[in-house]
């Protein structure tokens, strides 16, 4: 499935299209995943609901996984926006499209750890549960599945 994003960047959850290397690039220097090795991440985007953000000439410049079921529970993982590409908004793009996506609807859990990015998951909803590094939104499955 693709979205259309903020000065002409697309969204994309085929995980077939992931640049494995940006991925990793990324990630072997954050402090979350500094040395992953690229089978590792390999195997992470295999697992996961992936979503990539393309520039015009199809280069990957942002990124966002969600570790999940698709029934109960997602863990939104490795968000990241490489730094030539940052000031357009994809932040917050790929975080809104994933929390948005089709095949997360009903999940009564999405968490996530962050050392550095607490205001931005706030403001999806995003509570600390674990001062400082752990943030969760919790949905009670009464809210969910109630009928109309």
């Amino acid at each position: 499935m693709k979205w259309t994003g903020p000065d002409g960047f697309e969204a994309d959850d085929n995980a077939e299209r992931v640049d494995i290397d940006v991925v990793r690039g990324f990630l072997s220097t954050s402090y979350w995943a500094a040395g992953i090795p690229r089978e590792v991440v390999e195997r992470s985007i295999a697992g996961s609901l992936n979503l990539g953000v393309y520039a015009a000439d199809g280069a990957m410049v942002a990124f966002a996984r969600m570790v999940t079921d698709r029934a109960t529970f997602a863990w939104l993982a490795d968000v990241f926006v490489l730094e030539s590409h940052r000031g357009h908004g994809l932040g917050k793009f790929v975080v809104s499209t994933l929390l948005e996506h089709p095949e997360l609807k009903g999940i009564r859990r999405f968490m996530l750890a962050t050392a550095d990015a607490h205001e931005l998951y706030r403001s999806y909803g995003f509570t600390e549960e674990e001062p400082g590094r752990l943030m969760t939104i919790r949905r009670e499955a009464t809210e969910l599945y109630r009928t109309r």
